[in-house]
Parts: structure tokens; C-alpha cells; sequence
């Protein structure tokens, strides 16, 4: 079993083609690497260069979009955002939007030979938001899922903390997955089973562990205290992640911004009131989603982001 071994079923489940699809790498100058999945073309099996440019959230990873990707059936990166995936850690620890975007900015411009849709969720849009601001040279459309600089951390994020505190390694991916199952995350154990194996690693003395760097960095800042303690410090990661990340990067966006807020997400009404009033030439969508939108409807959010790819 490798990481496209689950792509076959899944492209049976909606009655999609398999597209071609590899693993790029692309090395930066301090000798970290920013790790992307690229899909390719399912009629020529080539691979053209990609329309569209998704960003996962934080504690996911490339094959979050997976299904939305088949189902949108163009050309595509997903990239593994720094200290996600495949993509290496950063010694600082540091996973801010202005901190990640210039990674992402350096592989795309190397990936891409055109301006792409740029599709990014939770961390993975405000990433989106600075790569845009930045550099405009890279991004024709913003579609950002599920965040805005002014959510409360402290509301339905709790879920994400209280998830990935813990030991930082398991005896088993059916640990993991029993805990996935749990907090009622990854829809059915076969679902949250894939997910869990496509954001763990087996380390050389057997344990499991998660490849993201979050829940290393919360287990350390909460050193030797109990669960809870871990939850809270997972928590003040996020908390410092969106502290950093401010309305300034979407304002200075000139691409077209379009906003998918998920009715049970993390976005409420009020958030997306602000951001209309922010960002007035932007477009909200609202679907019947909670946070991880591509997960829960992966043929709405394709479908979407294939009438902006269109515009």
C-alpha cells in the first residue's frame, strides 16, 4: 500500500477517471524541501501544466482535496504545506501565513507556467490570502474555505486542539483512527482509516506518529502536563497563528477573492458579515458544510471552483 493506493476507489465512488498522479519536490535554499502532488490529465495520462492550486489546513495534508480533485478533473497541485505531509519542518516552529507563503510562492513558480486558481482551507487559505497579496503574479483567482483573519480560535477550533493532543506517538494507525472515530471526524472509519494513514508515519522502532509538526509542538510546549495541558497549548499554536495573519493580506489582493463559508464551519455569519464589509468586492458562497468543506462535499466545492476556473 502506498499514498495512491485509495485513489482507484475513490474515483469509483463518484464515477470519476483516475488521472496521472506524482509526488514533485522542490528544494529550497536553507536545505528544507516543499513536498506537491500533481494530477495530471485522465484522457492523455500527461502532465499539463496545472490550472488549479490547493492548500491544505493545518494538521492536513495534500490528500485532504483529494476527492475534489477528481472531481473537478483539471490539471492540479496540492501542496503539502511547510511542517505538513511531505514538506520539511521548520526549525522555528513558526507556521504563519506570511511564514509559509514564501515557501509555496518559491515551488509554484518553478511548477506552474501560468497564473493559477488558488483554492486554500483554514491555515491553508490565509496562506493563499499572503501568497496572493504578495505575489500577484502567481494567482489569477482567490478562493479561500472556511476562515477569515478574525475567527475565534477559542470557539469550534477547540475540536482540532482537544484532537491532536496526546502522546506524540501510538502503537498503531488503528489507534489513531479509533481516536479519529471518536471526536466524530473523518466521516466513516474507512474514510477517517485513509485519512489516518495518509498523515502518519511508521517510525523505525514501530511506533506511529503524525507527520505534521502541530502536535510535536504541543506536546513540547506542554512538556510533562496531561491531556488537557497539551489541548491548551495546541490551542495557544493556533490562537498565535491567526494572531499573525490580518486583513492587510486581503486587502492588498487584486486577484478576484471568493469566500466558501461552511454553515457549521468555523466562519459564522457575523465573521462573514465583517469580511463582506472588509472585503466588499469579494463573493461569499455558503454551502451545508462544517469546516473541512472538501471532505464533507467535494462535489460542490469542485463544482464551484470550476465556475471561477471558468471566469
Amino acid at each position: 500500500m502506498d499514498e495512491f493506493s485509495f485513489l482507484p476507489a475513490q474515483a469509483a465512488a463518484i464515477d470519476a477517471p483516475v488521472p496521472p498522479v506524482r509526488r514533485l519536490s522542490f528544494p529550497l535554499a536553507d536545505g528544507r524541501t516543499v513536498s506537491a502532488l500533481q494530477y495530471g490529465d485522465a484522457a492523455t495520462g500527461a502532465f499539463p501544466s496545472p490550472e488549479v492550486t490547493f492548500l491544505h489546513g493545518a494538521g492536513l495534508n495534500a490528500h485532504t482535496w483529494d476527492t475534489t480533485i477528481l472531481a473537478l478533473g483539471r490539471p492540479a497541485l496540492s501542496v503539502d504545506l511547510p511542517g505538513h505531509g511531505d514538506s520539511s519542518w521548520r526549525a522555528d516552529g513558526s507556521y504563519t501565513a506570511a511564514t509559509l507563503a514564501p515557501d509555496v510562492a518559491r515551488a509554484l513558480a518553478e511548477w506552474t507556467d501560468a497564473p493559477q486558481v488558488l483554492v486554500g482551507q483554514s491555515l491553508g487559505g490565509l496562506t493563499a490570502a499572503s501568497l496572493a497579496a504578495t505575489h500577484p503574479e502567481l494567482v489569477r483567482q482567490l478562493v479561500v474555505v472556511d476562515i477569515t483573519p478574525g475567527i475565534d480560535p477559542d470557539g469550534d477550533a477547540r475540536q482540532i486542539a482537544a484532537f491532536f493532543a496526546g502522546p506524540t506517538d501510538w502503537a498503531s494507525r488503528d489507534e489513531l483512527t479509533d481516536r479519529a472515530v471518536s471526536f466524530g471526524l473523518g466521516g466513516s472509519r474507512e474514510s477517517a482509516a485513509r485519512g489516518v494513514f495518509l498523515n502518519s508515519r511508521v517510525r523505525e522502532d514501530g511506533r506511529v506518529e503524525w507527520k505534521h509538526h502541530f502536535a510535536h509542538l504541543a506536546n513540547a510546549l506542554a512538556a510533562d502536563a496531561d491531556a488537557a495541558g497539551a489541548a491548551q497549548a495546541h490551542q495557544r499554536a493556533l490562537r498565535g497563528v491567526l494572531a499573525a495573519s490580518g486583513w492587510e493580506d486581503l486587502a492588498a489582493v487584486t486577484a478576484p477573492i471568493t469566500l466558501v463559508r461552511g454553515e457549521r464551519g468555523f466562519v459564522t455569519a457575523k465573521d462573514a458579515d465583517d469580511f463582506r464589509a472588509r472585503v466588499p468586492e469579494a463573493t461569499i458562497a455558503v454551502v451545508p458544510a462544517g469546516h473541512n468543506v472538501q471532505e464533507e462535499l467535494p462535489f460542490a466545492l469542485a463544482a464551484l471552483v470550476g465556475d471561477v476556473a471558468d471566469d
